[in-house]
């Protein structure tokens, strides 16, 4: 399996040896073994895993900016804690509301000795830091508009709110016309890739 992360890596033109491999691997180990009881995400095959939430997370590297970053409702710590993984240099906040995810995330960074993630239990409408954040980044959290509603006590005009979405997402576009945000979107497709991730970059204008 490890072979079949590099060989999956360099195809997209990800150089494996900048990659911390074998922790991803170890990483699918662990979500598949906890997915049998506890049901953590819907992909449950280590393939699906390594290209619906590996590789899709490292797809959206270029466009982290900062050192201090959010995953609001991270779930199995996708995209933070793969992010975390592939720069050790930047600090993470995975926030979840979920008990069960939380603690699979703490086992994980336990297992996989990760140093620069911190793991919150909250709602991110209630979740107050103590120091801004350069990033915040979400994968199927919500639709854009009510996401910019619980997250705006966050968002300021100095930093950037990222959301992963899939294809159809012009109707969202919409809503967030009555916002005063500037929005663009990034196409993350890939001629190797089944899916055809979207990443919609959100800055505040006031």
């Amino acid at each position: 399996m490890s072979n079949f992360i590099e060989d999956e890596f360099d195809k997209l033109g990800l150089s494996s040896q900048q990659y911390p491999c074998d922790k991803y691997f170890t990483y699918i180990e662990i979500l598949h073994e906890w997915n049998q009881a506890y049901n953590l995400t819907a992909v449950k095959e280590p393939n699906e895993i390594l290209s619906r939430h590996i590789i899709d997370s490292l797809l959206v590297l270029p466009y982290i900016e900062g050192k201090n970053c959010l995953d609001i409702g991270t779930g199995a710590g996708i995209p933070g804690l793969i992010l975390a993984l592939a720069q050790p240099e930047k600090k993470w906040v995975l926030l979840d509301s979920s008990q069960k995810k939380v603690r699979f995330l703490k086992h994980l960074k336990y297992k996989l000795h990760i140093e620069n993630i911190e793991i919150v239990r909250s709602q991110v409408i209630e979740y107050k830091p103590t120091l801004p954040f350069d990033t915040l980044i979400c994968r199927a959290f919500a639709p854009l508009d009510r996401m910019i509603i619980e997250t705006e006590h966050l968002i300021n005009n100095s930093n950037q709110l990222l959301a992963m979405k899939g294809e159809s997402i012009d109707r969202e576009i919409k809503l967030l016309q009555s916002h005063n945000f500037q929005t663009q979107i990034i196409d993350l497709s890939h001629p190797d890739l089944a899916s055809q991730p979207k990443l919609v970059r959100i800055k505040s204008l006031n």
